[in-house]
């Protein structure tokens, strides 16, 4: 709460970062706009857990672990990503 920086994750396949999203049991997710990716992040923020490609521009990302469904909006694309969780 005092601002100090916990961890900085850094993946040259995550290009453009934007939109995250972080699940009540600490999963974090991001987008990669211009790499056309989603990511997870481990809840440390310091490795790389799972990525999604071929996810066209996103800009948001949303994970339902109750229906275990990623959510993804894409930019400029007039569409809405569904995919199941495995």
């Amino acid at each position: 709460m005092d601002g100090t920086l916990i961890s900085t994750f850094t993946d040259p396949k995550l290009q453009r970062p934007w939109g995250v999203h972080v699940t009540l049991a600490g999963q974090v997710f991001v987008c990669g706009n211009t790499s056309h990716t989603a990511i997870q992040v481990d809840h440390e923020g310091k490795k790389k857990l799972a990525q999604i490609d071929g996810v066209t521009y996103p800009i948001s990302v949303w994970v339902n672990t109750n229906i275990e469904q990623i959510i993804v909006g894409t930019y400029g694309t007039n569409k809405i990503v569904v995919l199941e969780l495995q």
